[in-house]
C-alpha cells in the first residue's frame, strides 16, 4: 500500500477548510506535482488567480502521463479558478473538459461538483432554466455536505432570479446547515452573505421623493397577487402568468410606466410627450406619433389591460382587479436602469442595453464604464460577442479536488 505523505495530507486538510496559509506551510517549497496542485489551490483561495493558474497548469502537465485521476482533478481546479476569477468563457471550456475527464476516471463526487459549477456559471450568464436542468440531472441524495451546500446555493440563486423569495430562503437555510456540517468557514460566510442579500431592496414603488423600497419577498407577493404590474427592472408588463416584454420597445415601455404611475387616473398628453419623447412642447407631429405608439401599446397589452383615451390624455386599466403596480429600479440615477436589467439575471450586449433603455450606445458605454470601475458590472467575451452581466459573488477554490489523502496503513 502507498505510504502516506504527511505534508500533503496536512495541506489537503487545510485546503478543505479554506486555510491556504496553513496549506502553504507544508508545501511552499516543494515542486512535485501534488505539491504544485495544492499550492495552486492555495493561491486561488488567497485571490492570486494568475499564479494559481500557472501552478495548476504545471501540475496538470506533470500528471498527464500515468495519473489520469490527478490530471482530471487539476482540470477541474483550473475551471473553478477561472469561474472565481470571472473568466466565464474559459470556465465553460474547462468545466466541460473536467466533467468528461472525471467521468472517464469514475470520480463521481468530483464530477458532480463540476456539474454544480456548470450550473452556477449558467446562472451568472442568465440561463437559469439551463442551470435548473443541470441540477435536476444530478443525484445528490448521498452527497457530501460541501456538495449539498453548493447545490442549494445555486438553487437559491435561480430562485432569486425567478422572484421566488420563499424558495430562495429555504434553499439558503439548507445550504447554511450543510456548510456548517462541512466545517468550511468560507463557505458558511458565503451562504450568510447570500442570506443577507435577500433583505436588500430590489425595487421601488413610487418616484424619488415618496419612494418605498421593496425587498424580494414584497416583489414576489405583488407578482403572485395577479395584479397588473409594470416592471421597470425587467422592462415588462405582466398580470399573473401573462408577461408582455417591452424590452426592445423603450417608447412603449415609457408610455406604460407613465400610465401605470397615473392609474387609475389619466396621464396627460404633456406628461407622455415628456416621458416618451423627451419633448416639453407638443406639436402636430408629436401628437400623431403619440397616438400611433399608444395604439401599439394597446395592442401589445390587450390580453391583460385596457388603454383608453380620456379628455386630456390616456388611462391604463387592468382587465382583472383595479390595482396597477409600478416597480422602479431600486435606486434613482441614470445607471440604476442598467443595473436593474443586469440584476434580473440576463447577459446583455451594449447595443441591446441601448435599445432597451432608449439611449445612445455612447451613453450606455459611459455608464457601463463607470459601473465596471466600481465593480458593479463586468464584461464577458470580446468584440461583437462581448456581453455585460452583474458580477458573481466573490468566489474561491474550496475543494479537495486535487489531492486524495493517501490511505492509512
Amino acid at each position: 500500500m502507498e505510504e502516506m505523505d504527511p505534508d500533503l495530507d496536512s495541506a489537503a486538510r487545510a485546503l478543505a477548510v479554506a486555510d491556504p496559509l496553513g496549506a502553504l506551510r507544508h508545501v511552499a517549497l516543494r515542486e512535485d506535482p501534488p505539491a504544485l496542485a495544492i499550492r495552486g489551490v492555495a493561491m486561488a483561495q488567497l485571490g492570486d488567480y494568475a499564479v494559481a493558474r500557472r501552478l495548476l497548469a504545471r501540475a496538470g502537465k506533470a500528471f498527464a502521463v500515468g495519473n489520469p485521476v490527478a490530471r482530471a482533478r487539476c482540470i477541474a481546479a483550473q475551471a473553478e479558478v477561472a469561474l472565481a476569477s470571472r473568466d466565464l468563457s474559459g470556465a465553460g471550456r474547462l468545466l466541460d473538459a473536467a466533467a468528461r475527464a472525471l467521468d472517464a476516471t469514475g470520480d463521481v463526487a468530483n464530477a458532480a461538483f463540476v456539474r454544480i459549477q456548470m450550473a452556477r456559471r449558467l446562472v451568472l450568464l442568465g440561463r437559469s432554466r439551463d442551470a435548473s436542468r443541470v441540477l435536476l440531472a444530478l443525484d445528490l441524495r448521498r452527497a457530501s455536505p460541501h456538495l449539498a451546500a453548493l447545490s442549494e446555493l445555486t438553487r437559491a440563486a435561480i430562485a432569486v432570479r425567478s422572484l421566488q423569495a420563499v424558495d430562495a430562503r429555504s434553499s439558503l437555510s439548507r445550504a447554511l446547515g450543510a456548510a456548517r456540517a462541512a466545517k468550511i468557514p468560507a463557505l458558511v460566510a458565503e451562504v450568510e452573505v447570500a442570506m443577507q442579500s435577500l433583505d436588500v431592496p430590489v425595487a421601488r414603488a413610487g418616484r424619488d421623493g415618496d419612494a418605498r423600497r421593496l425587498g424580494l419577498a414584497e416583489v414576489e407577493a405583488i407578482v403572485r397577487s395577479g395584479a397588473l404590474v409594470v416592471d421597470a427592472c425587467r422592462r415588462e408588463v405582466r398580470a399573473g402568468s401573462t408577461v408582455v416584454s417591452l424590452v426592445t420597445r423603450p417608447v412603449l415601455f415609457a408610455i406604460a410606466t407613465t400610465l401605470g404611475e397615473a392609474a387609475p387616473a389619466e396621464a396627460t398628453r404633456e406628461g407622455l410627450f415628456l416621458d416618451a419623447f423627451g419633448a416639453k412642447r407638443s406639436n402636430d407631429s408629436l401628437r400623431a406619433r403619440l397616438r400611433v405608439e399608444v395604439g401599439r401599446l394597446r395592442l401589445a397589452v390587450a390580453a391583460i389591460a385596457e388603454v383608453r383615451a380620456t379628455p386630456n390624455g390616456f388611462a391604463l386599466s387592468p382587465r382583472r382587479g383595479d390595482r396597477v403596480h409600478v416597480l422602479l429600479p431600486p435606486a434613482p440615477g441614470a445607471a440604476s436602469p442598467v443595473l436593474a436589467l443586469l440584476g434580473a439575471g440576463e447577459s446583455w450586449s451594449t447595443s441591446g442595453l441601448a435599445a432597451a433603455l432608449g439611449q445612445s450606445q455612447r451613453t450606455v458605454q459611459r455608464l457601463l464604464g463607470a459601473l465596471e470601475a466600481e465593480g458593479k458590472v463586468q464584461a464577458v467575451g470580446a468584440g461583437r460577442s462581448r456581453r455585460w452581466i452583474a458580477p458573481p459573488p466573490a468566489g474561491f477554490a474550496t475543494t479537495l479536488l486535487l489531492v486524495t489523502r493517501a490511505p492509512r496503513v
